[in-house]
């Protein structure tokens, strides 16, 4: 029975890791869209915002997740936090700055371009730079493994 509560209260730690990265990912994603991400998406109610925000949140996840496998775990709690933390935020870094690079590289700022919901439907640019996160969560999640 102790093994289930020590697994249960390890099992929170690595959460609250992961809630730590996420909310990195949040803020990232927030600097990179115009507007503050969550009055565009809960109050103006921006479809185009709510995908990019899905999608990233989907991603860091998967990176949270690959980040728990390749952790440093068998050195010790710390340790195993300690790395999940660092490839997490290493994971939103490279997700961030693929972003970057793809707006770069695309007509118009593409922030402000997936954000468009001129016809009530989020523009295609906003499922294009949901899939690119995904890509980029699975690229970075293949790295740590």
């Amino acid at each position: 029975m102790t093994e289930i509560f020590e697994s249960a209260g390890q099992a929170l730690l690595y959460g609250v890791v992961g809630l730590a990265v996420m909310a990195v990912g949040f803020v990232a994603l927030d600097l990179v869209t115009p507007g503050k991400l969550f009055h565009v998406v809960w109050r103006d109610r921006n479809r185009g915002a709510a995908v990019l925000l899905g999608s990233q949140s989907v991603a860091v996840g998967l990176v949270i997740m690959e980040a728990i496998r390749a952790s440093e775990s068998e050195k010790g709690l710390g340790q195993g936090l300690l790395s999940t933390l660092l490839y997490g935020l290493a994971g939103v870094l490279v997700m961030t700055l693929v972003g970057i690079v793809i707006g770069m590289l695309t007509p118009g700022q593409m922030g402000a371009v997936a954000l468009d919901d001129g016809d009530d439907r989020p523009h295609p640019a906003a499922w294009v730079q949901a899939g690119m996160y995904l890509g980029t969560a699975f690229m970075v999640g293949a790295a740590l493994s």
